[in-house]
């Protein structure tokens, strides 16, 4: 990968990064965790248990999502300052420019990727 691909992966990602970490934010009022959010929405809540359960497993399903995409892109990151982005982690092959640009933190070729899924 040159330096220019480079650098543009790595600012698209940087970007992803800061953009995720704003709306985590927005959504929890500030640097609360989803956990004591959830925990005061529900506090005095009028809903049924059911309901409860059911926003509170939500919320807790969101969190893991963000936390997980948080760290692919990280991930991403550490490949660029190694050397290794653009290289499937399994495989060891390019993994192809288009795909990189559709999925910046991607990790893995489509081969792999499927094969992981």
């Amino acid at each position: 990968m040159n330096a220019q691909h480079a650098l543009a992966h790595k600012q698209q990602l940087e970007k992803m990064r800061a953009e995720l970490l704003a709306q985590i934010a927005e959504q929890r009022g500030g640097k609360l965790s989803r956990a004591d959010v959830a925990a005061e929405h529900f506090a005095h809540s009028e809903d049924s248990d059911a309901q409860v359960n059911t926003a509170r497993d939500l919320e807790f399903a969101l969190n893991e999502h963000e936390t997980a995409e948080l760290a692919a892109i990280d991930h991403a990151l550490q490949r660029l300052s190694d050397g290794t982005y653009g290289q499937c982690v399994d495989c060891d092959t390019t993994i192809p420019e288009a795909r990189l640009k559709a999925a910046p933190e991607a990790a893995r070729c489509i081969h792999c990727q499927e094969k992981a899924e």
